[in-house]
């Protein structure tokens, strides 16, 4: 049986675990080509090496990073990821702001459109 030391909870069975990805540099979300977001999402290095990568711990719902030897399979070190990340990314305000942009846009469209016709939104005829 193979044990992952969890840095909340201690020594668990890995059956507890859930793979989360590498851990790696996020290109800037806003600005970045769909080739270059996929890439980062899907596409790993896959050398023999020491890599970062997120765990999530299913019954306490905790993510943390481990340090795993890719050839050995050994678990080097796990930490909570407070110890690198200091900023959040709050992907849903950029979202909502690109969104309700969208929004104002489409209507300022439909309102010149109309205009241009003589057709009001509100006339029938």
């Amino acid at each position: 049986m193979k044990i992952m030391p969890c840095p909340l909870n201690g020594p668990r069975n890995i059956s507890e675990f859930v793979y989360g990805g590498e851990v790696k540099a996020m290109p800037d979300h806003k600005n970045c080509s769909d080739k270059a977001w996929a890439e980062y999402i899907f596409y790993s290095d896959n050398t023999i090496k020491i890599v970062k990568e997120w765990w999530f711990h299913s019954a306490s719902g905790y993510w943390f990073i481990a340090e795993r030897h890719t050839a050995s399979d050994e678990i080097i070190r796990t930490y909570d990821p407070s110890e690198i990340y200091k900023e959040r990314i709050n992907f849903d305000a950029d979202t909502r702001e690109a969104n309700a942009n969208a929004n104002a846009n489409a209507n300022a469209n439909a309102n010149a459109v109309d205009a241009k016709s003589g057709e009001g939104k509100g006339a029938q005829s």
